[in-house]
């Protein structure tokens, strides 16, 4: 089987309905299949699946596992050369899929790439969880061609050239199955966010390129699982990378940049509070004590991380601080980091 898309619901009823059919239509029948991976819903998801789209496979779960480790459960159940991690709220335009498949069978030195993500409430924006592609600076924090921090651009054509990226976004990734089994995988104990950058780090380091393909395009929701600033996200995220950065940097880096990384979390806390905001404060500490606690468990990761790396230095891994150039310099366009 050539592609096989595969999206991951989780009580996502109203979703599958609504984007669903429009994923459907895009798969042609000589390319491969639609699979729905259910995250043991408890809403009618399945029912809606196999009574209105029977032409989708339903793969169930036996619980929540979240989006990585039930992305690594579900494709246990795939075999296709191309994989495509498509989240529940993305609409897919006409003739999307073609195009990355055309690109990737062209070039077989990318692992994985991305269409250009927009905004489905607003059309010509790009959207915030991966744009046009996505890097990261010395101190682990992601941007994206088209989004840096909470400043996201209008799409004026202007970030339209296919271009090597250090992460893809995982709503709309499309990835050689035996290359994402052979790094790993998604690592199941960040349960959400992240780990599809720490992903991505591990292919990049290991020699396989990454590329966004703007030719192509999807326009998602956002925030459909957890709502931005909510604190549980603000947890998984700050936790989470602090465990991506420990897992992929170089041993060189390793000390200076957690140091520097420990300071930033705590301004980060301090922020929170100055806005009344008790919670993400709270939410950003406890990420912190959980990493301490944590990172026992990822010794022999970092280990075996390193010993496969074939490339010490990425491009696409920015040595500036992005903190800086977005709130000190006000560069809060991509186009701006490099006049």
């Amino acid at each position: 089987m050539k592609v096989s898309v595969v999206i991951l619901n989780w009580n996502g009823e109203e979703m599958l309905r609504r984007f669903l059919p429009s994923v459907v239509a895009s798969v042609p029948e000589r390319y491969g299949e639609v699979c729905v991976a259910d995250n043991a819903s408890t809403d009618a998801s399945c029912e809606v699946v196999s009574k209105e789209f029977p032409s989708v496979r339903l793969i169930r779960l036996d619980k929540n596992y979240g989006f990585a480790e039930g992305y690594n459960r579900a494709l246990q159940q795939v075999e296709a050369e191309y994989v495509v991690l498509l989240n529940s709220d993305v609409e897919v335009s006409e003739g999307w899929l073609e195009p990355m498949v055309t690109y990737m069978d062209e070039h077989l030195e990318v692992a994985a790439c991305q269409p250009k993500l927009l905004s489905y409430r607003v059309r010509d924006h790009f959207e915030y969880a991966g744009a046009s592609g996505g890097f990261i600076d010395r101190y682990g924090y992601p941007f994206c061609r088209g989004r840096i921090f909470e400043e996201v651009e209008m799409d004026k054509g202007q970030y339209d050239t296919v271009l090597p990226v250090f992460w893809a976004t995982g709503a709309a990734l499309m990835v050689r199955l035996d290359v994402y089994r052979k790094v790993g995988g998604l690592d199941g104990r960040f349960f959400a966010h992240m780990e599809e950058i720490d992903l991505c780090w591990r292919m990049r380091s290991r020699g396989y390129e990454l590329v966004c393909l703007p030719f192509s395009k999807v326009y998602h929701v956002g925030g459909a699982t957890l709502k931005k600033e909510n604190p549980r996200k603000t947890f998984l995220n700050f936790r989470n990378n602090l465990l991506m950065l420990y897992k992929n940097l170089p041993e060189s880096e390793l000390a200076t940049v957690m140091r520097v990384r420990a300071c930033l979390d705590l301004l980060a806390a301090l922020a929170f509070l100055l806005k009344a905001d008790w919670k993400n404060a709270q939410a950003v500490i406890r990420a912190r004590r959980e990493f301490r606690q944590m990172r026992p468990d990822f010794v022999a990761d970092r280990q075996e991380n390193l010993r496969q790396t074939s490339v010490q230095v990425i491009p696409q891994r920015f040595l500036f601080s992005i903190l800086w150039q977005a709130k000190m310099k006000q560069r809060k366009h991509f186009s701006d980091l490099f006049h």
